[in-house]
């Protein structure tokens, strides 16, 4: 069993920045990537970014590829996002999930989320 706690949103105008973390805890031996997610009121959940953890090879969705930077911290099982330029329709709630090697298809433990709200 693995555990997922984020921590890092807020309020921000637009144009400023924030920094995500995401600390997983348990049976997090066969991780096999970490990524974020987030839900706008009204919208289906959406990709943003994962890292592989093997390798730390990094995929965006388009919305935020120059403006977000997914990482690994030093502290174990850690991931991070960093946000910088935000924009309005980039507010919602921030989720990590975590897929494990034995079903790499799907993210199997979910955080709780963080919400990020950006103001005009």
């Amino acid at each position: 069993q693995v555990q997922l706690v984020e921590s890092g949103g807020g309020l921000v105008q637009a144009g400023g920045s924030l920094k995500l973390s995401c600390a997983a805890s348990g049976r997090t031996f066969s991780i096999y990537s970490m990524g974020w997610f987030r839900q706008a009121p009204g919208l289906e959940r959406e990709f943003v970014a994962d890292i592989r953890w093997g390798t730390g090879i990094t995929y965006y969705a388009d919305s935020v590829k120059g403006r977000f930077t997914i990482s690994r911290g030093n502290v174990k099982n850690t991931v991070y996002l960093q946000m910088n330029s935000l924009k309005p329709e980039d507010t919602a709630i921030y989720s990590c999930a975590l897929r494990d090697t034995r079903n790499i298809a799907r993210y199997t433990y979910w955080g709780q989320g963080t919400q990020v709200t950006v103001s005009s």
